[in-house]
């Protein structure tokens, strides 16, 4: 590990450098998170110093992308804790669905390799077929943003090994999926998707406008500061009563309890307070 006297200057020098060459502005997330993940790394390449793993990394674009994927935490599955798909497409897509009219905007914020995405657009597809406003999908967009390229490229490719389907319900994966593995998704859904290369605390929103966002399991590798200016920002792209919904361990602190109000605490589903 770094000795001490290196120890933040090095940090910070590293820090600096992977925002430069990659685009990925790390002040806002959690030191301690940061730490540990390029501790990671640099254990793995056998490297004594952060000076060091930022010269390992001047000259080794691989290592650069490993790195990259362990900083950007992408982990997920299709329908990933069921209950709270279950809850919101039992009780908030309904209402929220017929509040917008004949168009609807959904933003998967943080999509990583897509697998909250297309669980989000078989929702609302399904929702569309059931209540008999099929029509409306012609006007519906799921967004999908994430900082990493080549998450983006795996959740624009919707191709996913049987094993994120684990929490699937099987009508859905049958519905809007290929049958054999790797198992892709249909047309008809992969339509209604877009992803786009955005930081959630640098870029503006993907959309003026959202009916729905879903931002889970992100937040809580930021510090406070960096979580608010998310907070109010996802306010200020929904639309008046639009939806928010959190990862299960992630909460609001602060001016965002002014923002939005509980639809469901246990499962994080929360109402914008217009």
């Amino acid at each position: 590990m770094p000795a001490a006297g290196e120890d933040e200057a090095g940090f910070r020098a590293l820090l600096e450098q992977v925002a430069r060459d990659r685009g990925f502005a790390c002040g806002n997330y959690k030191d301690g998170c940061l730490r540990r993940r390029v501790a990671v790394r640099m254990r793995a390449r056998g490297v004594a110093s952060y000076g060091e793993y930022a010269a390992l990394l001047s000259g080794d674009a691989a290592e650069y992308d490993q790195l990259m994927d362990v900083l950007t935490i992408n982990v997920t599955r299709l329908y990933r804790d069921a209950e709270v798909w279950n809850a919101l497409a039992d009780a908030v897509l309904p209402s929220l669905w017929e509040a917008a009219g004949n168009g609807f905007t959904a933003w998967s914020a943080g999509c990583a390799s897509g697998e909250e995405l297309y669980t989000l657009a078989a929702l609302l597809h399904r929702h569309a077929e059931r209540s008999g406003t099929r029509r409306r999908l012609e006007r519906t967009l799921v967004i999908g943003t994430d900082i990493d390229p080549g998450s983006l490229r795996a959740a624009a490719a919707a191709t996913y090994p049987e094993s994120a389907f684990q929490e699937m319900p099987l009508d859905l994966r049958v519905r809007y999926f290929t049958r054999e593995a790797p198992l892709t998704a249909l047309p008809e859904l992969r339509s209604l998707v877009q992803v786009q290369r955005r930081d959630l605390l640098l870029d503006t929103p993907p959309v003026q406008r959202c009916d729905l966002i879903v931002c889970r399991n992100l937040l809580i590798y930021l510090d406070r500061e960096g979580q608010e200016r998310i907070f109010q920002r996802f306010h200020e792209t929904l639309v008046p009563h639009g939806i928010l919904v959190l990862g299960k361990v992630e909460t609001m602190l602060g001016p965002a309890r002014r923002l939005f109000t509980a639809v469901d605490q246990r499962q994080r589903i929360f109402r914008k307070v217009a």
